[in-house]
Parts: structure tokens; C-alpha cells; sequence
């Protein structure tokens, strides 16, 4: 008993070294909040406070410092999203991973970011470049200098950037170009719906393509060209159906391969906009209670621990010719700038615009000479041109480099080259996809447009700055505290040709010039509105009237959000922040109640069916996370697509769009039309009853017999996700944000979901990233909150302070002149 009281003794006593090892090991990880570090490369001393609100203010002798001093504290609080962002835009991974992430790596070489980075970072005015180089600066010295450990990701997965970063050249200002494109990349892209209805038409006529991705509500198909026969007639589709949606991957038995799967599904949407969405209103004094105008911004996009965004004021005077700034909002780890946000006397907010910027080329090889396509000829006949080569050398961890040859057309790099599933469909020894993009062109104007926001204190300078935007292309609201508000469309836009039967709703003959591009659309003919109505509202509709004069796109979001926030801006003649914060929390459902009575009417056998329908009966329209409703209904409509869609598609061509979109817009006329080419000569209604009783086998096995204790919130929580450690199970709960919303995708506050994730299809995923509020009347009493929190160490109380507080709809202070400071920190020369 002695032996083994003393065997328990020392396992004790590890257990207490380990605990206080690992203890030590996470304050070390910590950032020195306060107190004095040095900078190297600063003219003067550097103010960096923190404020009851969490939020950080940098306080600096000129801008310059300013933008070195948010790179250092960018490298401080998120220094794994800066290095995990890093690789992946520079398609970078493998180099750390291993060869399961290469084929992620291949896509990024094959869009060429860095490439494009780099030119336009050479087309970029002396400040816009200094601001790059500054802010590289700060993040370098950061990782080259600091005592403070690295956090688990880093020693986890062997990175450590001290070597490159004392050289100066781990970050650069390329770099920060670089993050601005992958932004676009996120928001702005379409080729994937183009690549969509390119698989579909093989199984499709064109009309009941159109059917499954209607036109927007009245207007016209965008497209007159029969699209089935074009593609019929000039062979673009291998033999055989598709067996997979993307390359071979082994079993998921180790660390780097679950995260190599996490990225694929990840860089999979790029390319698709359905759910990139966003909200933000504008009104005019002569609607509120202060006679001054009311700002809200809400955008939408995939929900991340840390999250996306990291809120900041930058503040610098006017010094030696170089202008200064005052400016508070959310910053994006990765660039020196407030993206979002206000100065003193002017407030600013996006929602994206999605005009289709990306369109898809078919290149036809030469069948005598493989490394030549077929170029536009004079006389028609067949002309052809070599592929223009680079060689892409990516570094794999645990074997040798791998060589990636990327093929580039006059319209761009050809994306079958690096997209799996285009083999899948296309006869890839015939015709290859190529890719014309706007963000990939040689000037981009976002970073000068963003450092001169950041100074403006009027909507006519903010207009003015904006027209410098490119990519993507955003809804911006402003107001300033003179009392005017405005809208305008900022970023460019192609201009195609009036034969363009196409208009990039799928890929084009690249052959053809009547197919390509005319320039831009320019800045003074994009949208815009001086709020004449008293007030001004965008979420992702048509931001056009119908007699507009040119083409921006037709996959614009179902206007559900869009109607919603008119009304409730009507409806109370006199608003003020309480009802602006209300508005954000809506949670009315107009898209469920549009498709309930198909639900109630549907005939079930299923044990569970009358205790469900009853669950339905008197429904008030609110998807509250404590409802059985949602829940019911959202489980039905899933069924019901997967039966009468997914039939007709075939499993697997249907598995590689599903998630992606959620073709809501073509159920619905399905059943209000009862479609029986799609649901059978037994007609919508048999499919709809099948489809309950599927949704309601699936609901008792994951939310068990009892639907009087079923739950939305259960199923739907938002989840921000950790790369990589949401893909270690002991671990993702640690590193993950989650907490119980309401909402789905069509409600005012959003709730997007994934339905092709069989762990957890229903889960909030896409949402809110940040809400801000911004009283003209007094730009001190505006407010933010965003759903994790400002630090990205998961150690830190700070890293998810504000999730309970947003899924509540709460908000925080955002002043320029707070009363305290919570924490001092002064940077040296």
C-alpha cells in the first residue's frame, strides 16, 4: 500500500508540474499590453491603448508610424491568422502540411496572387506604397524581436517565421496587396455558378436550366443563347458522368489530412457568391428622433475564431507633406487600414454588390499541337495561339519540391489546370476552362481608395475616395454630420458587348470576340442614390431599377432581407439606435412562410408527423433559436431538394453544388408551380410528403422522439471555426466560438448554413461578422460588436468576450474619446 500510495503521490505531482507548466507556458504566450517595447524603424514614440470596449487606439507623430504600429500589434494579438492567411495566399501550405494540401496549393499558384500582387503593388502612389511597406515593417519586427512565446498552432504544425522576419522579408508589402485580392476572391466570384450550369446542361435542356437558376424576380433570362445546344454541338463533355467533385484524398487518419480536407471543402467556394452577403441602411435627419442621420452595417461572411476582423482607431497628424488620419472601425489583420468604420464627422458601411467580374473561357487545344488554343482569326477559320508557361515550384513537407506548371490563355490562367472537378465534365484533352478576373488586373485602386476614406470627413470626400475601388465591387452607404447621406456602387465593372448572347452566365467560346470584355463601366454610371426617399437600404438585390442601362449580373440574393428592412424603415416614421439595433436582431422569416403551407399540407405516415405539424400550427413568422419550427421546416425543404433536385442532376453532379447554394429560388417555383418534369408524374405534393417523412427519420436520430423538446438553436448554433484546430476533435471545442442563433439565410439577421457538412448541416456558419451602429448626432455614442473577440490567442480571456454578447445582439462603445483606458503600451524607436 506504501508503493502505491507513492506511485499515486508522483503521478500527483506531474499532474501539478504539467498544470503549471502549461500555465506558464500560456501567460508566456500572452502580448505585453502594457508598459514599453521597442520598434525599430518608428520616427517617434507610438501611443497603443486600449479602451473599456476593448478596443485598441494607436496614437502616432505621423502616418507612417501609425501603419508600422498596427502591423506590430496585428502580429501581437493575431499572429496565426496573419501566418496562416500568408500561406495560403502565397499557396504555401504544403511547405508545413505536407502533399495532402497541394492541391490547394495549386489553385492559389494558378490564380497567381502573388503575381498580381506584385504588379499592382508597382502601379501603387508613393503614400499607398509606404503605408504597405510600413505596415510590413511592424509585422516583421514583431516576430523577429519579440520575447512573446508562439502560440500552440505555430509549435503544433513547426512554424516559425523569426528568421525570414528579421531579414525583413517574411511580410512585405506585396503581401498586404495580396490579402486585398483574396478578399475579392472571397466576395467577389461568380465562375462557380458559371462552372454550374456548365455541369447541369449536360443533363438539362436550357429551359430547365433556367428553371433551376431562375432570373431574378422580373426580368428576363440574362442570357438568350441556347446554351445545351452550343455546348452539345461543340463537344465540350467528357464521356461518362462525374464520380467526384474533386481530386482523390487519403483517409482522413491524420492531422494534415483533416486539415488539408477542411481547406479543399474551403477553397471550394471560392467562386460562388449565394450567401456573401450583407445589410446596411442609411437615414436622413428628417427620419430621426436627432435630426441627424442613422448609419447600420452588418456584413455577412464566414464566421472564423479569430474572427475576420480586429477593431482599431489609427490616429496620426498632418506632418512634413504627408497627410495624417483619425479614423475608428474594423481593421483586416493583414492590411494597415480601417476598412470599415468613421472619422470624426463622416460614417461609412459596405454590403457586396456582386456584379459578375469573373467570367469563364472555353479554350479549344489544337488537336495537332496540345500546347496551343484557338484565337480569334479574321476570316473564322481556326487560328491558334501557344499557351503562355510558368513554372511554379512548391515546397512539400517530407519530400521533394513539386513542380506546378501553370498554363495562362489571353483571357488568363486556365483553371482546369488546378479545379479537379472540371475534368469530372469537361473533355479536358479538348477544351480547357480559362479565367478572366477583375481583381487580377495590373491597377487596383483599393488601397489608395481605403487610406483616403480613412481621411475623409464628408460624403463627398468619401465618394471621392471610392472611385479609386476595384474589387469587389461594394454597396457603400455614408453620412456625414452635416447631414447628407448617399449611396454609390464602388468598384469596376466589365463592359460586354450587346451580341453577347452569353453575358457570363456560363463559360464562353474564347474564340469569340463578341465574348470579350470592352472596358470598364465607369465610376460616375454605377449606382447611385442621394436618398431622396429619407433613406437608403441595400442587401444584395438588384441595386438597379429596371430600366437601368447596363449589365452588372442576374445572380443577385432573393430580395427577403431587402423587403424586410424597407418595411421596417417605413413603418417608424422617427428612428433612433434602439430601433436600428432591433432591426439588426429581426428575425421574421418571410422565405418560410412563403413555403409553409406546402409543409403543412404534406401528407406523412411518419409516427412523428402529427406532433411536427402541430409544432407548425400558429408559427409567428420569427425564427427564434428556441423553436421547433425552424427546425422542422429547414430539415423539409433540405429533403425535399435533395429528392427533386438531386433526382434529376444525379447524387453526384448534385453533391458538387449542393452547400454551395441552396437552390431555394427554383423550389420554390417547383411547388408553387407543381413542376412534375422535377417531382414526378406524382407531383409536388407526393414529393413533398416524402420528403417530410425522410426530414423527420433524419430529425429523430440526431434530435430524438420527442419533438416537443426539438430545438432550432441546437441544430443552428454559429460556429466560428479554427484552422487548423476545429479539425483536432479534442481540441475544437477549446478553439471553436460557438453559441446557440436563430435566424436562417433569408432572415434580416442572418443565419447561413452549409447543407453538404453531414456533421452539422444546419449550423450557422455564414452571418453577421460585425454590427456597427453610427449616430451622426453624436459619432461618440456609436456601436460595434462582432462574435468572438479581439484577441486570437485562444489562452486570452479576450478571445471570445463578445459572443454570447452578440448572439444576444448587444453592442459595445465606439468613441474616439473614451473615458479610460484599460491598458497603456508605448512603442520606442
Amino acid at each position: 500500500m506504501r508503493w502505491i500510495r507513492r506511485l499515486f503521490a508522483a503521478v500527483g505531482l506531474l499532474l501539478v508540474l504539467a498544470a503549471a507548466l502549461g500555465l506558464w507556458y500560456a501567460r508566456q504566450t500572452l502580448p505585453a499590453l502594457d508598459g514599453q517595447l521597442r520598434l525599430s524603424g518608428l520616427s517617434a514614440p507610438v501611443q497603443v491603448r486600449r479602451d473599456a470596449s476593448d478596443v485598441t487606439h494607436i496614437q502616432a507623430a505621423r502616418a507612417q508610424d501609425a501603419w508600422m504600429a498596427l502591423g506590430y500589434v496585428h502580429a501581437q494579438e493575431r499572429g496565426w491568422q496573419l501566418a496562416f492567411n500568408r500561406a495560403v495566399m502565397r499557396g504555401g501550405l504544403s511547405e508545413f502540411l505536407g502533399p495532402a494540401t497541394l492541391e490547394t496549393d495549386k489553385l492559389m499558384r494558378t490564380l497567381g496572387i502573388r503575381q498580381a500582387a506584385q504588379r499592382q503593388l508597382k502601379a501603387l502612389a508613393p503614400d499607398a506604397r509606404t503605408a504597405m511597406e510600413a505596415y510590413a515593417t511592424g509585422i516583421n519586427a514583431f516576430f523577429a524581436s519579440s520575447d512573446q512565446a508562439r502560440t500552440p498552432e505555430f509549435l503544433l504544425l513547426g512554424v516559425n517565421p523569426r528568421d525570414e522576419a528579421a531579414q525583413g522579408t517574411w511580410w512585405d508589402a506585396a503581401g498586404t496587396v495580396g490579402w486585398s485580392i483574396m478578399m475579392a476572391l472571397d466576395l467577389g466570384g461568380n465562375w462557380g455558378n458559371e462552372f454550374a450550369r456548365l455541369s447541369a446542361l449536360k443533363v438539362l435542356d436550357t429551359d430547365a436550366l433556367w428553371e433551376l437558376f431562375p432570373p431574378y424576380p422580373g426580368e428576363p433570362r440574362a442570357a438568350t443563347a441556347d446554351l445545351a445546344r452550343l455546348y452539345r454541338e461543340l463537344g465540350v463533355y467528357r464521356n461518362g458522368d462525374a464520380k467526384t467533385s474533386q481530386a482523390p484524398m487519403p483517409p482522413a487518419d491524420d492531422l494534415r489530412t483533416r486539415i488539408a480536407q477542411d481547406l479543399r471543402t474551403w477553397t471550394d467556394t471560392f467562386g460562388h457568391s449565394e450567401g456573401k452577403g450583407s445589410n446596411n441602411w442609411v437615414v436622413a435627419g428628417s427620419r430621426t428622433r436627432s435630426g441627424r442621420p442613422l448609419l447600420a452595417n452588418d456584413p455577412h461572411l464566414g464566421l472564423s475564431a479569430p474572427a475576420i476582423w480586429y477593431f482599431a482607431r489609427l490616429q496620426a497628424p498632418d506632418v512634413e507633406g504627408q497627410k495624417g488620419m483619425d479614423v475608428i472601425g474594423a481593421t483586416l489583420p493583414g492590411t494597415p487600414f480601417v476598412v470599415l468604420g468613421r472619422t470624426a464627422n463622416a460614417a461609412w458601411g459596405f454590403t457586396n454588390t456582386g456584379p459578375d467580374v469573373q467570367d469563364l473561357y472555353l479554350e479549344q487545344i489544337n488537336p495537332a499541337n496540345a500546347g496551343e488554343y484557338r484565337v480569334p482569326s479574321a476570316d473564322g477559320t481556326p487560328a491558334w495561339a501557344p499557351f503562355a508557361v510558368r513554372a511554379e515550384t512548391i515546397k512539400v513537407k517530407g519530400q521533394a519540391d513539386v513542380t506546378h506548371l501553370v498554363r495562362s490563355t489571353r483571357h488568363g490562367p486556365v483553371l482546369s489546370d488546378a479545379q479537379a472537378s472540371h475534368g469530372q465534365v469537361l473533355d479536358t484533352g479538348r477544351f480547357v476552362l480559362s479565367l478572366r478576373w477583375t481583381a487580377l488586373e495590373a491597377d487596383d485602386g483599393n488601397v489608395v481608395a481605403t487610406i483616403e476614406a480613412n481621411r475623409a470627413q464628408s460624403v463627398d470626400e468619401l465618394l471621392k475616395a471610392f472611385g479609386d475601388f476595384q474589387a469587389p465591387m461594394q454597396n457603400v452607404v455614408m453620412a456625414d454630420r452635416a447631414g447628407r447621406i448617399a449611396y454609390k456602387a464602388a468598384g469596376r465593372v466589365p463592359v460586354r458587348a450587346a451580341d453577347n448572347d452569353i453575358r457570363g452566365v456560363a463559360p464562353s467560346p474564347g474564340w469569340d470576340t463578341r465574348y470579350d470584355w470592352g472596358g470598364w463601366l465607369p465610376y460616375e454610371q454605377t449606382p447611385q442614390d442621394d436618398g431622396a426617399r429619407g433613406w437608403i437600404a441595400t442587401a444584395n438585390q438588384r441595386i438597379h431599377a429596371a430600366d437601368y442601362p447596363h449589365f452588372l449580373t442576374q445572380d443577385w440574393a432573393a430580395p427577403y432581407r431587402q423587403e424586410r428592412i424597407e418595411r421596417l424603415l417605413e413603418q417608424t416614421p422617427k428612428h433612433d439606435m434602439t430601433s436600428f439595433q432591433a432591426m439588426q436582431g429581426d428575425l421574421h422569416g418571410e422565405a418560410m412562410l412563403r413555403l409553409l403551407p406546402h409543409l403543412q399540407k404534406a401528407g406523412s405516415d411518419h409516427p412523428l408527423a402529427a406532433a411536427a405539424l402541430q409544432a407548425l400550427q400558429g408559427f409567428d413568422g420569427q425564427l427564434r433559436a428556441d423553436s421547433a419550427a425552424p427546425l422542422i421546416y429547414s430539415a423539409w425543404v433540405d429533403e425535399f431538394t435533395r429528392g427533386v433536385v438531386g433526382g434529376r442532376l444525379g447524387k453526384e453532379r448534385f453533391e458538387a453544388m449542393y452547400g454551395k447554394r441552396l437552390f431555394r429560388n427554383a423550389v420554390e417555383g417547383i411547388l408553387e408551380s407543381d413542376n412534375k418534369a422535377w417531382c414526378g408524374e406524382a407531383g409536388c405534393a407526393a414529393a413533398s410528403g416524402a420528403a417530410l417523412t425522410r426530414a423527420l427519420e433524419r430529425l429523430k436520430a440526431t434530435h430524438g422522439d420527442d419533438a416537443s423538446k426539438w430545438r432550432w438553436g441546437d441544430a443552428h448554433p454559429a460556429i466560428s471555426v479554427h484552422r487548423p484546430m476545429s479539425n483536432v476533435k479534442p481540441l475544437a471545442r477549446l478553439f471553436e466560438v460557438r453559441v446557440p442563433t436563430g435566424g436562417d439565410p433569408f432572415t434580416v439577421n442572418v443565419g447561413q448554413y452549409h447543407l453538404d457538412k453531414a456533421d452539422a448541416p444546419y449550423a450557422n456558419r455564414h452571418a453577421a461578422s460585425l454590427r456597427a451602429l453610427y449616430d451622426l448626432a453624436d459619432l461618440d455614442r456609436s456601436r460595434f460588436i462582432y462574435q468572438t473577440g479581439q484577441s486570437g490567442n485562444v489562452f486570452s480571456s479576450r478571445y471570445r468576450d463578445m459572443s454570447a454578447g452578440w448572439a444576444a445582439n448587444e453592442s459595445r462603445v465606439l468613441s474616439l474619446n473614451p473615458g479610460a483606458w484599460t491598458s497603456a503600451l508605448e512603442l520606442v524607436p
